[in-house]
């Protein structure tokens, strides 16, 4: 007889090890089940060249819910959050912008180049904080369907549209567009100063196959906008010992709560037996059986891989198949033997101890954009970087240090050649742009790692390299994430839930779609639990009978080796 459980989560990232925690807390059998050899999925940190840890995807943390940081004690488990120094942004003719996280020195420094626009800084920022006060709740609340009469979604409607009413005016006029205007658009409302704008506008385009004069983008700026540390919104910062220390701490916390965790398990496919989920089949050909199976992986590998078509209805699985990934963004993690020197600021200083953004003007993140929608990797491309061994001396040998390159836009769909081929070509080129600001920069490269978008989706199971499972665009947020009419964290499976980033409100390191995704669960376990006993006897004996009837219509095991990016 197979094992079983109360809930399997697929995914050891931390959205999955979240949603275990919680279900653990509240006394359920949990197994997570992880494809790779280290847990945390996009939120990892590894030794890729000797002595210099990686934080090779996600790099720094702001989203992360402060509830999820109480509830699960995450810094008595190792969870220690440190400052990002501000964004400095260098200039092709050797000036610079420097905005800190002391306000008042930013309005300074922006006053160096428009003093029209350090007024307007100061009014932007008084003017986000409501902003992001409102949309807050939204982060951890099952988002209402304004297309259905029901109860419960009429009651949250009632509550946005009472707080709504309580804005001001031009607090709403402003709510309203950045829920429907570009990045740009919105910012030059605000602000003259092309750099200035330049750099700001960069936060909603990333992760999204988008340009900063497409529409939607305002949406993503506030989405990165409303990030907190210790209460303070905008605060931005480094996980000592990398962002693999925060998927490691839920998962320290998740262990002592009873959860099991196995990585080097990869899932083949999801046992479907009379229409609800009985469990998993590894692809070992292990056979493990559960009340309940959370998915933490995107739709495309839930959907279109572990299920067979028909155990989905065709609308459900046309909604699937047209949900967009449309990967834009590639890593470049460099191994350092000393300090990049750039001409903005010569020599050590606080500004590298931030982030620094290649984004000089409006017209340079539009090319880079237009290259992009042609199917080439940017020319010159936006880059966000930071050097988290200045804050973090343990990530790197004494001396050294570890810089983190976010490079958009990386289209997953070349126009020419495979990113096999091109891959060390957009590396070349991402260095090669560093070098206009930062001379030094090819003389004090001693390793690197190239990830690109087929790189991410092979090694770390997100399709088409899409960092967020999929874009945050205004049709694939809040009740119409992942698919409409299926924003709930359920699906069309009984017993299946989906509980990572592909689910509301979105990706970042947030936790917040595990632990919602785990309320849900547990309000709907009763009756989940009385159609797992009514199929006719344990869940255990229902699963062993599904894999036996089920054998002859699942992936054969030359298939399933053959997906690289199964979970």
């Amino acid at each position: 007889m197979a094992q079983h459980y109360d809930v399997i989560v697929i995914g050891g990232g931390h959205n999955g090890l979240v949603n275990a925690a919680y279900l653990a807390k509240a006394g359920k059998k949990v197994l997570v089940l992880e494809r790779r050899h280290v847990l945390g999925g996009a939120a990892v940190t590894e030794e890729i060249i000797p002595g210099f840890l990686f934080s090779e995807c996600s790099y720094v943390v702001s989203l992360l819910r402060p509830e999820i940081i109480r509830e699960l004690d995450l810094p008595r488990h190792g969870l220690e959050i440190l400052p990002l120094d501000g964004t400095f942004s260098p200039m092709p003719d050797g000036n610079h912008l420097w905005r800190m996280n002391d306000h008042a020195k930013s309005v300074r420094e922006i006053r160096r180049h428009s003093r029209v626009d350090a007024e307007a800084y100061d009014e932007f920022s008084k003017m986000m904080t409501p902003m992001c006060r409102f949309v807050k709740p939204l982060l951890s609340m099952v988002p209402p369907d304004p297309t259905t009469l029901k109860l419960n979604d009429l009651k949250q409607l009632n509550f946005l549209l009472q707080r709504f009413r309580e804005l001001s005016s031009d607090e709403r006029y402003t709510l309203i567009q950045l829920m429907t205007m570009s990045a740009a658009d919105f910012l030059d409302q605000w602000f003259e100063t092309d750099v200035l704008k330049a750099t700001m506008s960069a936060s909603g385009i990333i992760g999204t196959f988008l340009g900063i004069r497409s529409p939607g983008t305002a949406y993503v700026l506030l989405h990165h906008y409303m990030g907190e540390i210790d209460g303070a919104f905008r605060s931005w910062g480094f996980s000592r010992g990398g962002t693999g220390a925060i998927s490691n701490a839920i998962a320290g916390a998740a262990r002592e709560l009873g959860v099991e965790i196995r990585t080097k398990a990869p899932v083949a496919k999801i046992v479907v037996k009379n229409g609800r989920a009985a469990g998993v089949v590894l692809q070992s050909g292990e056979e493990i059986g559960a009340t309940i199976v959370s998915s933490s992986v995107d739709p495309h590998l839930t959907f279109l891989k572990f299920l067979q078509a028909s155990e989905l209805p065709a609308d459900f699985l046309e909604g699937v198949r047209r949900y967009k990934f449309r990967g834009s963004s590639g890593k470049v993690n460099l191994a350092l033997d000393a300090l990049p020197k750039f001409k903005a600021i010569p020599g050590e200083g606080a500004h590298l101890r931030g982030a620094i953004s290649i984004s000089p003007s409006m017209e340079y993140m539009e090319r880079a954009y237009d290259d992009a929608k042609y199917g080439n990797y940017s020319r010159r491309p936006y880059i966000d970087m930071v050097i988290p061994s200045l804050t973090d001396p343990s990530v790197a040998p004494a001396g050294k240090h570890v810089m983190s390159c976010f490079v958009q836009y990386a289209p997953y769909k070349l126009a020419e050649g495979t990113w096999d081929q091109t891959r060390e070509a957009f590396g070349d080129n991402v260095i090669d742009t560093l070098a206009e600001y930062a001379p030094n920069i090819k003389e004090i490269v001693v390793g690197r790692q190239i990830l690109t978008p087929l790189d991410l989706e092979r090694e770390f199971g997100l399709t088409q390299g899409n960092i967020f499972q999929g874009e945050l665009s205004l049709e694939q947020l809040f009740f119409l994430r992942p698919v409409a009419g299926w924003a709930y964290y359920r699906t069309p499976v009984d017993g299946l839930y989906m509980c990572g980033s592909a689910t509301h409100p979105g990706g970042g390191i947030m936790g917040a779609n595990g632990r919602i995704a785990s309320q849900v669960m547990l309000k709907d376990w009763g009756k989940v639990a009385r159609k797992a006993k009514g199929n006719g006897g344990s869940d255990a004996k229902n699963f062993v009978s599904a894999r036996n009837a089920g054998a002859g219509s699942g992936a054969s095991a030359s298939d399933i080796s053959s997906q690289k990016a199964s979970h």
